[in-house]
């Protein structure tokens, strides 16, 4: 364990959804408990998360949206295979939904992910290092190529591949909700080579799903990292460097009707939940475990 370098990049998602979680994410990045973000381009606060990042030189990437609120792109925004009957995007199983029954554009899809780096660039001034999607919808079907083909586009060369070790042990996820992230996995899977074509990279290995909300202890951290970096795929072994992305969604619970990505906030983001994974993540026995375990956290670009 001790030979292996582990390189963490703990990213603190949906940056910019509204002013509380932007706060919470600051105040995570700060106490050296985050080390990278994931930007909402549709937040309500994506403005303001910008200026922050800047100001406080955080390193930032692109969240795709395509599941929540409003697109960006304008033509897309009053009549689009994207869009339900109340003119917003579809949900997060709304979307998975859509997309089995053959319903969404997939040049629509490219356009308002598209729509959404060039936003992401002049907010930041800068293209996103790294890019994902928002309730993983960059590894469904039909989407994985289209995303693929826009980070080819772009040049952006990290991405998140969500395949979480040891996902099956955790016996403390409710059945339908482990339905919805066996999906992912699988989705996962089937994503790889569509990825691995077009250049893209992403760490070693991901964490975040067993680990989310409620769910989310200095223990569970810990052994989730303990258990990756004990069985570290094969490139990592040769290399001495194993890389871990840790999703988390750290945050002040939303106070409605302010936040969101057009619609308002949803119950997760004014949940404790949120609280909850920013209280954890900036506990001193957490922070001295990465020490102890030679664990340096880091960004897309230091990898």
């Amino acid at each position: 364990l001790r030979m292996l370098q582990v390189k963490l990049i703990v990213t603190g998602d949906d940056f910019g959804y509204c002013p509380r979680r932007n706060q919470g994410i600051v105040d995570c990045f700060l106490a050296g408990a985050i080390s990278n973000v994931s930007l909402l381009v549709n937040g309500s606060a994506a403005a303001d998360a910008a200026k922050l990042a800047r100001r406080y030189n955080i390193p930032i990437g692109l969240h795709a949206n395509l599941s929540e609120g409003s697109p960006v792109c304008e033509v897309l925004k009053t009549n689009s295979s994207l869009l339900n009957q109340d003119g917003f995007f579809h949900g997060k199983m709304g979307f998975r939904t859509a997309l089995s029954k053959g319903l969404l554009n997939m040049s629509e899809v490219k356009q308002e992910l598209k729509a959404q780096v060039e936003l992401f660039h002049e907010l930041t001034g800068h293209l996103p290092p790294h890019m994902d999607g928002h309730q993983h919808v960059h590894v469904l079907p039909e989407v994985r190529h289209v995303f693929a083909e826009v980070l080819e586009e772009y040049g952006i060369k990290y991405t998140r591949v969500p395949i979480e070790p040891g996902l099956h042990n955790c016996d403390w996820i409710p059945p339908s909700l482990m339905d919805f992230y066996l999906g992912v996995e699988e989705d996962s899977f089937n994503t790889v080579d569509v990825f691995t074509k077009h250049g893209i990279r992403w760490p070693d290995i991901y964490i975040g799903l067993s680990t989310m909300g409620r769910n989310m202890s200095v223990s569970s951290i810990r052994s989730a990292i303990d258990s990756a970096v004990l069985q570290p795929p094969a490139r990592a072994a040769q290399s001495g460097t194993v890389t871990i992305e840790l999703m988390v969604h750290p945050g002040y619970p939303s106070v409605p009707p302010v936040g969101g990505c057009g619609e308002g906030p949803d119950d997760f983001s004014q949940s404790w939940e949120r609280l909850h994974e920013l209280q954890t993540l900036i506990k001193p026995e957490l922070q001295s475990h990465y020490k102890n375990r030679n664990i340096q956290l880091c960004s897309f670009k230091d990898l």
